[in-house]
C-alpha cells in the first residue's frame, strides 16, 4: 500500500530493539486489539491471549516489515482475525455449549438496566450473524476501520465487504424491527 504507513517508523525501532519503542506499540495497539478479540471471542482472558499472541508476532516480525504491502495496523487486525477464528473452530470441534451465565444479584440502576438489555441485543443480534458478515459489521463499526483497511484485512475486495456490510445491516435492521413489533 503506501509508504506513509503511520507505524512505519514506530515498527523499524521495534526491529531495531527499542524498548520504548515496543512499549509505545503495545500502548497504542492493545486497547483496540483487545476490544476486538473480546467481542469475537466473548471471552476477556481468551482475548487476552489473542491481543498477547499478535503482538508477540509484531514484535517477532518488527525487523523483517517492508512496509508497501499493507499497513501494519491491517496486519494487526488481519492476525488478530485469525487467532480468533482459530480459537471459534477449535470451540466448535471440541466443547460442549457452555452453561448461561448467573446474573449479579445486586440490583443496578435503572438505567444500567436498560443500557445493560441495549447492549445485550445488540451483541446478541451482531453474534447471529454469519461469520464474515460478523467480522465486517465488527471491523468497520467498532474497530473504525476504513472499508479499504477492513478489507485487507479479511483478505476480500472492496466490494465483498461492502456486500457483507449491506446484508449484515439488512439483517440487523430486521432483526430489531421484529423486536419492536413484539414489545408493541
Amino acid at each position: 500500500m503506501s509508504p506513509d504507513d503511520p507505524d512505519a517508523g514506530l515498527v523499524a525501532r521495534v526491529g531495531r530493539g527499542d524498548a520504548q519503542a515496543a512499549r509505545q506499540l503495545v500502548s497504542a495497539k492493545l486497547p483496540r486489539l483487545l476490544a476486538l478479540a473480546r467481542r469475537l471471542l466473548g471471552d476477556a482472558a481468551e482475548a487476552e491471549d489473542v491481543a498477547q499472541e499478535t503482538l508477540l508476532r509484531a514484535w517477532r516480525q518488527a525487523a523483517a516489515w517492508r512496509p508497501g504491502a499493507a499497513r501494519f495496523d491491517t496486519w494487526l487486525h488481519q492476525v488478530t482475525l485469525n487467532l480468533c477464528r482459530d480459537r471459534l473452530r477449535r470451540r466448535r470441534m471440541a466443547s460442549p455449549p457452555a452453561l448461561p451465565e448467573i446474573a449479579d444479584p445486586a440490583p443496578p440502576a435503572d438505567r444500567a438496566i436498560e443500557e445493560a438489555a441495549r447492549g445485550r441485543a445488540v451483541a446478541d443480534a451482531i453474534a447471529a450473524l454469519p461469520d464474515r458478515q460478523r467480522e465486517a459489521i465488527l471491523l468497520v463499526h467498532y474497530q473504525d476501520l476504513g472499508n479499504i483497511a477492513a478489507a485487507a484485512a479479511m483478505a476480500i475486495s472492496v466490494e465483498a465487504l461492502e456486500s457483507l456490510l449491506a446484508r449484515g445491516r439488512r439483517s440487523l435492521r430486521a432483526t430489531f424491527a421484529a423486536q419492536d413489533m413484539r414489545d408493541d
